[in-house]
């Protein structure tokens, strides 16, 4: 999910979330943050319905329901990054609930302080005891400003703290979704990006098109060149991919193995045919030579197969139907791209 909210939004979302999470039992950690942060942005429509839904049969939800909301409707964060990120969150929760504490606390001695000032004011006309009664009211009252604008710093760091560590569950959840290798979308990332895609309503006379990539003879690459070069073979393909594939809303995802797929918002079919010849074409100059020598140890061709999405069609049909385009690539020889009908 993309955070794109401007600071004073983000802030007044902060306030909300805040609210939101004091109404119910679970912890105030990371995983509810963001469950209502996104609930409360409004950024994720399945995760509303469901935690809607939940409020009924659950009006103070706890641990285990966020928990499910999270893992089922906002992409998982491994372990290791979760409780760094939940330790860091409970400091700054707690350093703010130390501060309002201890603001709460001298805001009690300055009203008491009031109170017994207001008590002498009454009983006494006597010049010294006034004064001294007025030096330690203006005493406290020095004091209570400078608790108020610790709270206030106290406050504007936590706010601070809390963006950075939401902009490392954002890079970590991302990571889940990015193919260590290639460094494009893996198959799980490929598969959300498909389901917010297909969610979205489609402009009309508009189309989205796909297009699968495959490289051909990877088996032999391997068997006659070995894994490495195989593996360098499918990251200089992640790079030639993302290098290509570089418009607006456009994505490269790992398929499996040697194939990838493009997936090309708002974009016809004949779009999507003169972006597989790029890339079939870059392909194509891509060499890989030993290193610190000019010799080229071998270079590569890929086919193609590309598909505009048809009306109701699911993600897995949509797939299915450039996979095809793309077997028809292979069976007519290779180095080629074909479109589905």
């Amino acid at each position: 999910m993309q955070y794109n909210e401007t600071r004073e939004r983000s802030a007044e979302l902060l306030r909300i979330v805040i609210g939101h999470m004091g109404q119910h039992d679970a912890a105030f950690n990371p995983i509810s943050y963001s469950v209502w942060y996104e609930y409360a942005a409004g950024l994720n429509e399945r995760l509303n319905e469901a935690l809607d839904r939940l409020r009924q049969s659950e009006p103070r939800l706890g641990d285990a329901s966020i928990e499910r909301l999270y893992r089922e409707h906002i992409a998982g964060v491994d372990d290791k990054t979760m409780d760094r990120i939940s330790r860091d969150f409970q400091q700054v929760m707690n350093a703010v609930a130390d501060r309002v504490q201890r603001t709460g606390e001298d805001a009690g001695a300055f009203g008491a302080e009031l109170n017994n000032l207001s008590s002498v004011l009454s009983s006494t006309e006597d010049p010294a005891v006034l004064r001294e009664r007025l030096q330690l009211a203006h005493q406290h009252s020095v004091g209570m400003q400078a608790s108020a604008a610790a709270l206030k710093a106290q406050v504007e760091a936590s706010r601070q703290e809390i963006q950075r560590l939401r902009n490392d569950l954002h890079r970590a959840r991302e990571e889940v979704f990015v193919d260590s290798l290639t460094r494009v979308l893996n198959r799980k990332g490929l598969d959300h990006r498909l389901e917010q895609l297909l969610r979205q309503p489609l402009a009309a006379n508009a189309a989205h098109s796909l297009v699968m990539v495959d490289i051909d003879h990877f088996k032999q690459i391997n068997d006659t060149h070995g894994h490495l070069v195989g593996d360098q073979v499918l990251a200089g393909m992640g790079e030639l991919l993302r290098r290509v594939v570089n418009g607006p809303h456009q994505l490269v995802a790992r398929y499996g193995g040697e194939e990838f797929a493009v997936v090309l918002p708002e974009a016809s079919l004949d779009t999507a045919a003169q972006v597989a010849e790029r890339i079939r074409h870059a392909a194509k100059a891509m060499k890989l030579r030993k290193r610190n020598a000019p010799e080229v140890v071998l270079s590569v061709t890929v086919s193609a197969g590309a598909a505009a999405l048809q009306p109701g069609e699911s993600a897995n049909d949509w797939i299915a139907r450039a996979d095809a385009a793309l077997y028809r690539s292979k069976q007519s020889g290779r180095d080629r791209v074909s479109l589905a009908a």
